[in-house]
């Protein structure tokens, strides 16, 4: 596969990875902006999705946005948005460790989690089994309510404040 090809599909996964319903609801409330996202998700997935080691120009060129990216913009981005992610697991252990947050609390969010996996497995596995697969995307849109539902409640302030 030639470059410019692999580059037209890695870009085509990120668009999809990134105007996925339920992808946006939880990046509306994380602490990730778009950008951010975009550049962590091409700098972590886009070695695995092209087969091949990537200097961060070419990883710039996959970028969504058709304006250059300078190196070490695409630097800065990466750098913030690994320093977010690793902040937002420092928070929830720190809440953790002051007992703010007791598992009991976090109850809705792991059935969330674990809607997202049953998601996840349904939506890589359609048209795989023996069932038709209008039935399946029926299942996988319904699932795919449940979790809007969720996210969207577990996202307002006083979900968290009453953690």
């Amino acid at each position: 596969m030639n470059c410019l090809k692999m580059e037209e599909n890695a870009q085509k996964w990120l668009q999809g990875a990134l105007n996925d319903p339920i992808a946006k609801i939880l990046l509306k409330t994380s602490n990730l902006t778009k950008i951010q996202l975009e550049t962590l998700l091409i700098d972590i997935l886009a070695e695995n999705y092209t087969n091949k080691p990537l200097n961060y120009e070419e990883k710039g060129r996959l970028r969504l946005t058709k304006a250059a990216v300078s190196r070490g913009s695409f630097n800065r981005t990466v750098a913030q948005a690994k320093k977010n992610v690793t902040e937002s697991i420092y928070t929830i252990l720190l809440l953790g460790y002051l007992g703010v947050i007791q598992s009991t609390s976090l109850a809705p969010y792991q059935e969330v989690s674990n809607k997202l996996q049953k998601y996840t497995t349904a939506y890589k596995t359609l048209s795989e089994g023996p069932e038709d697969i209008s039935t399946q995307l029926r299942m996988i849109n319904l699932i795919r309510e449940e979790i809007a539902t969720a996210l969207e409640q577990l996202a307002k302030p006083k979900a968290v404040i009453d953690l």
